[in-house]
């Protein structure tokens, strides 16, 4: 067996190495303590304490029995509930997106109902297949099953139809105003800047307007040439009443209908048309389509349809971060992140790459309640809410970011005793593991001091420290230096009685270790990614320059040589922790492709490698550190080494 009382300089780069120099403890100038060149600073390290009462949880359905969602209910309460979420499929979904998943799909679910999921896809121009991929994914990984999946261009042919009836009853014609035209039509900008009047083109007789429209089809004109505009009322003070585009001009292929069509649909004409072939019960949207009611009920009443029932909520929004298309387009083409699911944005695919569970998401939404008030959060406030659903729901594993060794001489080489550990202190139901105590452990370098102070309760020379339910304490003797006085061993003592001995003292503080059992697989490597805000203030936006100036230079701090104990390869096997909405232990799973939804190819030659899984399902609580994950590049890591991601810290960071 290898001798493991030598002293291991694992976590240095290669230029911090060197020989080695013994200082004993009581050293009349120990050396300075200096941090690893170019390491971050690790976060700050929370003594452990005993474990608080659980937090009461908040009725994950009192979002649909009380407040505006009851009243909504209540305004239409007879016959079958049916909801659908109707997204464009020309990005990828945010967090303001789940609490519209939550609100359709849930109130539909509420009351035995049903929800279609609906890709809006009447702008061939903007629409991906990664995207409509994408949007199915996130709606099955935060738990809901469509009743449907749909597509507008599924009904192309009936609204054409309809497009040619309304016309015939003088309720639409073409026009071929330029853009300017239309805006001076309407009172110039925001409608105050002069008077309201017609287009010239209102009046034409509706048989020209139809000869027209049928052009406008077959490539008489190009696009923004001509365009079918509704014929409602320019007196109307709500804007969406003055005569809105029904159809324009796109000479683009479309990913479901190819060439068939060169004129598409409007939203303004589509959406409430399609609510009424699918026998919308409740169509539920944010307040920004609050003047729309009147003009999405206008259309259903002028072509005589089934007319369903539009509400409308607040939307959420996040402060602190960005979350417009084409502001992450540039962090993700400037390569200021690393893709559309890179951890630190809040689109869904990159909080699910964080590992923040869907029940989190969930109980988050659930929790701020549903009004017609915009909802404006705190990223702290969002972080709150994922702590308390991990504090109840993953496991407990002890981790080290910075890590030193420390040999306890006393010990023999070839020492070795099973601890066991729980995997929650609250919950027996989460079981328990054994990891090996050996001659050499790591500690976190910040446990250590050479220079002790009255204010420090952990390891230093001459002083003792518990060692995380090892039944006795260790006392630090010396360490061990490099040529640039980095601190490369440190040797200690372990503090057992000896038989019929005096008891020990217990000590004050507890620290976390892991064990070198290379026999054991002990330690796991990794590299833990701990993850800060991307941006520095409240509000990117406001930064002078625009909010690529406001972008925070330490958002992802880096620990390369970290270390985890054994018990992480059966919570790996046990995963996902939890096992709540897409996320299903085995075959009937969630099912990932790599790489898939942030538009890269896969690693491993770009093979598609799936797993029951992902490796974010993979949480666990780094005891005084954080809550974390496996990350999806751990997959093309040599040598068993893992990378993690910090979901949140412990506590609130007092910078934030």
């Amino acid at each position: 067996m290898e001798d493991s009382s030598k002293a291991d300089p694992v976590a240095l780069p290669e230029r911090l190495q060197g020989p080695d120099k013994s200082t004993p403890a009581k050293s009349s100038k120990p050396p300075k303590a200096s941090k690893p060149a170019k390491q971050p600073k690790p976060p700050p390290i929370k003594k452990e304490k005993a474990p608080n009462a659980p937090v009461a949880p908040v009725d994950p359905q009192s979002m649909f029995k009380e407040g505006f969602l009851k009243s909504v209910f209540n305004e239409k309460p007879s016959g079958k509930v049916v909801t659908r979420f109707p997204p464009e499929p020309n990005g990828y979904l945010h967090i303001g997106h789940s609490k519209a998943i939550a609100i359709n799909f849930g109130f539909a679910r509420y009351h035995d109902g049903v929800c279609y999921l609906r890709f809006d896809d009447t702008n061939p121009e903007a629409e991906e297949e990664k995207y409509f991929t994408a949007i199915e994914n996130m709606v099955q990984w935060l738990g809901f099953t469509p009743y449907k999946i749909t597509y507008s261009s599924d009904h192309f042919d009936k609204l054409y139809e309809l497009a040619e009836a309304l016309i015939q009853k003088d309720g639409a014609y073409v026009c071929s105003c330029t853009d300017t035209e239309i805006k001076d039509q309407r009172g110039g900008e925001r409608g105050t800047a002069g008077p309201r009047y017609a287009c010239p083109h209102r009046d034409r007789p509706t048989s020209e307007s139809l000869t027209e429209f049928r052009a406008m089809r077959d490539g008489k004109y190009k696009p923004r040439e001509a365009f079918l505009r509704m014929k409602q009322d320019i007196t109307d003070g709500n804007p969406q009443m003055w005569d809105l585009a029904a159809y324009r001009i796109l000479e683009k292929k479309h990913h479901r209908t190819g060439d068939k069509w060169r004129i598409y649909p409007t939203y303004d004409f589509t959406h409430c048309l399609c609510d009424s072939f699918e026998d919308i019960s409740h169509s539920l949207c944010t307040t920004e389509f609050t003047l729309s009611r009147i003009s999405y009920e206008w259309l259903c009443d002028a072509v005589k349809v089934y007319k369903p029932m539009q509400r409308e909520y607040g939307r959420l929004n996040l402060t602190g971060t960005v979350l417009s298309k084409r502001k992450l387009l540039q962090l993700v083409t400037a390569k200021h992140v690393r893709s559309w699911d890179d951890p630190r944005l809040y689109t869904l695919i990159a909080l699910r790459r964080r590992g923040v569970p869907p029940g989190a998401i969930l109980a988050f939404v659930n929790e701020l309640g549903v009004s017609t008030a915009l909802t404006n959060i705190q990223i702290v406030r969002f972080e709150q809410s994922v702590r308390r659903h991990l504090e109840q729901t993953v496991p407990r594993l002890m981790l080290i970011l910075d890590p030193v060794p420390v040999i306890i001489d006393n010990l023999p080489p070839d020492y070795t005793e099973d601890i066991e550990l729980p995997f929650s202190p609250k919950d027996p139901s989460f079981g328990t593991h054994t990891v090996p105590f050996t001659q050499t452990i790591y500690i976190d370098r910040s446990d250590f001091r050479p220079v002790d102070s009255k204010d420090f309760f952990r390891l230093a020379p001459g002083k003792s420290v518990g060692l995380l339910k090892v039944p006795f304490p260790i006392t630090a003797t010396s360490f061990e230096t490099a040529a640039d006085d980095i601190i490369t061993a440190i040797h200690a003592t372990y503090d057992k009685p000896a038989d019929g001995g005096a008891a020990f003292k217990k000590p004050k503080t507890y620290i976390q270790w892991v064990a070198a059992a290379p026999e054991r697989n002990s330690p796991i490597r990794a590299e833990a990614r701990i993850l800060n805000p991307l941006f520095r203030s409240e509000n990117p936006d406001s930064a002078e320059g625009g909010f690529l100036n406001d972008i925070n230079p330490r958002s992802e701090e880096v620990f390369p040589h970290a270390m985890i104990e054994v018990g992480l390869e059966e919570v790996r096997r046990r995963a996902p922790w939890p096992e709540e909405g897409g996320e299903k232990r085995g075959e009937e799973g969630v099912r990932e492709k790599r790489g898939q939804e942030a538009g890269e190819k896969s690693g491993k030659g770009g093979e598609e490698e799936e797993v029951a899984a992902g490796w974010e399902t993979v949480r666990f609580q780094g005891l005084r550190v954080g809550y974390f994950c496996l990350d999806r590049d751990s997959s093309e890591v040599a040598d068993g080494k893992v990378v993690l991601n910090r979901i949140v810290s412990l506590k609130e960071d007092a910078g934030k």
